[in-house]
């Protein structure tokens, strides 16, 4: 398990920029460190809540998804939240680990849709998390903005229990179907990401719109 709690070039969780977050959420949540549950769920909230999501437009640049960059973000997707989420857990000694499903979102509006052609989602990213003797899953993509738009239940985590997106919307709408599992990874297995879109919706390899909107 050591391997969990170290960084690596994309989870830089020894990076100013990645401390500088953690510090930023645990103050905003009034959360002292010596709680690990606690620090987990405030750290969860923040890549949640601080960074709006946001599929279009997938950089292919490495660096765009080091943890340290997308501290800096204001909005990206559900692998760099992942990445940084993970990368933050690390920084406070919580073993945390990347994980990937494929998915089919039931939701998908017209537009992604078009875009992607598809609504099914490769490689959703989530994390991995080891807390009280057992690994969790907890995923921070949808932000809560977005959630209340859609109809969509906001994904919260306990600390205690998995965070996975929720099968069924509000109003009981088929929302999201785990497909296919990939398997958990210590660091970014971007190449393999980026060669299936490259192959499954390569039109999100481009330069993302300048608001998109779903």
């Amino acid at each position: 398990m050591p391997a969990d709690t170290e960084p690596t070039w994309f989870l830089d969780s020894d990076s100013d920029a990645v401390a500088e977050f953690v510090q930023r959420a645990l103050a905003d949540a009034g959360v002292g460190s010596d709680d690990q549950r606690a620090v987990a769920v405030a750290l969860f909230n923040a890549v949640r809540d601080s960074i709006r999501y946001d599929p279009y437009g997938i950089s292919v640049d490495p660096h765009d998804f080091r943890a340290s960059t997308i501290a800096g973000s204001s909005s990206n997707w559900c692998v760099p939240k992942a990445v940084l989420y993970t990368a933050a857990l690390r920084h406070v000694g919580i073993p945390a680990r990347l994980a990937f499903a494929d998915v089919r979102n039931h939701l998908t509006s017209e537009k992604l849709n078009e875009a992607l052609g598809t609504d099914l989602f490769a490689w959703h990213g989530y994390t991995e998390l080891f807390l009280d003797g057992r690994w969790l899953k907890a995923s921070t993509a949808f932000n809560i903005e977005l959630c209340d738009r859609f109809g969509v239940r906001v994904l919260e985590f306990d600390g205690t229990t998995d965070a996975l997106m929720h099968p069924y919307d509000t109003a009981g709408h088929r929302h999201m179907e785990y497909v296919r599992q990939r398997g958990s990874y210590q660091d970014l297995p971007l190449e393999e990401i980026l060669a299936t879109f490259a192959e499954v919706y390569p039109s999100t390899l481009t330069e993302r719109p300048e608001d998109p909107a779903f």
